[in-house]
């Protein structure tokens, strides 16, 4: 049950290494050989005895390095800063469509008050007056072209943005789906290597000998059970 439960530590381990790496794309190698390094084990067996003393006090401060802790940084702290900002232009665009679209419904209204005060002049007042009134509509229709002009580019411009946007956001899922699939081939090639060290076989072997042992003591009770 210690081995057993030393291993499953380990792997959690292991998983929050490669998780942290994961997020800023390294790539971790592993060398299977120095689990069999005799002196780096006597290393983390005198480490055991110089850090691991029941008399060290609980309140006493340690010098050693840590992990650093897993937080959502790196890429996605990046992407989604330039997708807040994206998002920001997007409003003030929606805004700015909003404020030129009031602009040209008062210039429409404004020409059709023209049109209707042309009408009442060339009643009223005769020619000259009918020819300035239709120079001021000219200059109105004039306004409301370039604004129609502006709004369109406007338009188009909010349109790109959203479109990079969109092909950002599929590049980046296509290297982490790339990223994710190396790291599972890596993880299948480590547990591969593990499996083929003889630190495995010998575990796997003792593991075996433990089964047979419990067969043959349920075997025994059987007979006991049996005989009663």
């Amino acid at each position: 049950m210690e081995l057993i439960n030393t291993a499953h530590t380990n792997v959690l381990l292991l998983r929050q290494l490669f998780s942290q790496a994961e997020k800023f794309y390294l790539r971790l190698q592993t060398d299977i050989s120095e689990l069999e390094n005799r002196e780096l084990l006597e290393q983390v067996a005198e480490f055991e005895k110089t850090d691991f003393k029941p008399n060290i006090k609980a309140n006493q401060e340690t010098t050693k390095p840590k992990l650093a802790p897993l937080n959502e940084g790196g890429v996605s702290e990046l992407l989604q800063r330039e997708i807040s900002r994206l998002q920001e232009d997007n409003d003030k665009l929606k805004a700015r469509l909003r404020t030129l679209e009031s602009r040209a419904m008062c210039a429409l209204e404004d020409k059709s008050k023209a049109e209707t005060a042309l009408k009442d002049l060339q009643k009223s007042q005769g020619v000259h007056q009918s020819v300035m009134c239709a120079q001021e509509i000219a200059n109105l229709e004039d306004t409301v072209a370039a604004m129609q002009a502006d709004f369109e580019k406007t338009l188009n411009t909010n349109i790109t943005s959203q479109k990079d946007l969109q092909d950002s956001l599929v590049s980046t899922k296509h290297d982490l789906l790339r990223v994710q699939e190396q790291l599972s081939l890596a993880e299948k090639e480590l547990e591969k290597k593990f499996q083929q060290t003889a630190a495995y076989r010998n575990l796997k072997e003792i593991l075996n000998k433990k089964n047979e042992q419990i067969k043959d003591l349920r075997k025994r009770l059987l007979r006991y059970e049996s005989a009663e």
